[in-house]
């Protein structure tokens, strides 16, 4: 119903209208930030983090919905001249995860609104309040009834089901688990839906024996701890060279064992609770898996006692090859070492996984970065630096991490597609 109106509406009307929700988005920082340390635990300082990247999305995207352009062309022969065009794709679904309950939300209805689409967004069971605040802030800034419809539901399988299946809808986004991802994907095969797949992680991290060592640990608390590890993009194997594994253990080893356990909103606190008791236990089985396996446990191993779902901040070291800990996405503050001996040692163990996502690789040497760039099987890669999202950069993996990007240029044109038009020479 709503989709024709709205495809219709100017750029710029949707332009403004998404810069007007960034500027509401700010002034109400606070409220969100509190909201999402509220619903899913992480430490305050890492909220308001969230709301100055998830309203970037927003930001981003109320720019580049006036820059989609095509071309005019002569064809090679000179008998016609080719039109080529952007139009919005249609109805989309769109599915999120708890772990980024705003910037998941921002980075996919924003360009799908930028684009000239409409949306059905269903929030994570666990986290549905952020997204429905920001379903707010939209109607506020102006937007259309119906250009956006927000869904809450605790049996997601059905209502999803439902809404794919129907004729309508044009397109589908998902960011969450891989084995989910391709359950989702076989669910749209049959209406040949248009479909975005942010999908599960199991990041190298890669410091050469020629790395920075200050700046490889300082990379190795941010790709590890953000978000209490609960990140697509969290370090999950950290690949060291035998010269500097046992410094760069110690290192991280007095970091962690520095770190305060608590409530999000307690000052001081970097480590949150897990999400929920489900997220402790697979921690702990990681780890004990490891440990049996010979890895050495030098700080953590234990979920916390008492009230709340906490784990502690845990390094092991030695990790041995065949370990569960190397192979699934641990989601939570473990940070598991392995050590390499050459180049191509480091490489093979990186790239020994069916996902993709991110890399990240310290070294001083320009060339030996270079041919990281080239030699590892990630979609995104931090060369000398531990965080890389960023709302102008295209977002996404590799293998069995995913499908198509967010953000970036090639955010929007996920959003539209493509039509040719042929017509004859003007000139005869």
């Amino acid at each position: 119903g709503a989709f024709p109106a709205w495809a219709a509406t100017p750029a710029r009307e949707r332009a403004e209208l998404l810069r007007h929700t960034f500027d509401l988005l700010k002034e109400r920082a606070e409220d969100f930030a509190l909201l999402m340390t509220i619903e899913m635990g992480k430490p305050l300082a890492e909220a308001r983090g969230e709301v100055t990247y998830g309203a970037e999305f927003v930001r981003w995207f109320s720019e580049e919905a006036t820059r989609v352009q095509g071309r005019y062309g002569a064809n090679p022969e000179g008998t016609g001249r080719m039109i080529v065009s952007q139009h919005p794709v249609g109805p989309c679904y769109l599915i999120t995860p708890w772990n980024f309950p705003l910037a998941m939300a921002t980075r996919k209805i924003a360009p799908a609104l930028a684009a000239g689409c409409t949306v059905v967004i269903k929030p994570a069971e666990l986290t549905p309040l952020t997204t429905m605040f920001f379903a707010q802030l939209l109607v506020e800034a102006g937007l259309p009834a119906g250009v956006v419809n927000v869904v809450t539901t605790s049996a997601a399988g059905p209502v999803s089901e439902a809404i794919i299946g129907d004729p309508r809808l044009r397109k589908l986004s998902f960011t969450g688990s891989t084995p989910v991802g391709q359950l989702l994907l076989a669910q749209a095969a049959p209406g040949v839906l248009r479909t975005s797949m942010e999908l599960g992680g199991n990041a190298p991290f890669i410091v050469f024996d020629d790395a920075d060592l200050d700046k490889a640990v300082a990379g190795a608390m941010a790709a590890k701890f953000r978000n209490v590890g609960q990140a697509c993009t969290a370090a999950n194997r950290f690949i060291v060279h035998r010269s500097l594994v046992e410094e760069f253990t110690e290192r991280v080893t007095a970091q962690v064992k520095g770190m305060k356990i608590g409530r999000g909103t307690e000052d001081g606190v970097t480590i949150g609770p897990l999400i929920d008791d489900r997220a402790v236990t697979k921690a702990k089985q990681l780890v004990d898996d490891a440990v049996h396996r010979g890895a050495e446990l030098r700080a953590g191993g234990q979920a916390v006692d008492g009230p709340g779902t906490f784990y502690e901040p845990t390094v092991v070291c030695d990790v041995p090859e065949g370990s569960d800990i190397l192979r699934e996405e641990i989601f939570g503050p473990v940070l598991a070492i392995v050590p390499f001996d050459d180049e191509d040692d480091a490489v093979r163990i990186a790239n020994d996984t069916e996902y993709g996502l991110v890399s990240y690789v310290y070294t001083e040497n320009l060339a030996r970065g270079q041919r990281m760039i080239e030699r590892l099987e990630t979609g995104m890669m931090g060369l000398n630096i531990g965080v890389v999202s960023n709302a102008a950069a295209p977002f996404g993996g590799w293998k069995f991490s995913g499908l198509g990007r967010e953000g970036g240029a090639e955010g929007i044109h996920e959003y539209l597609q493509t039509k040719y038009t042929l017509t004859p020479n003007p000139f005869g």
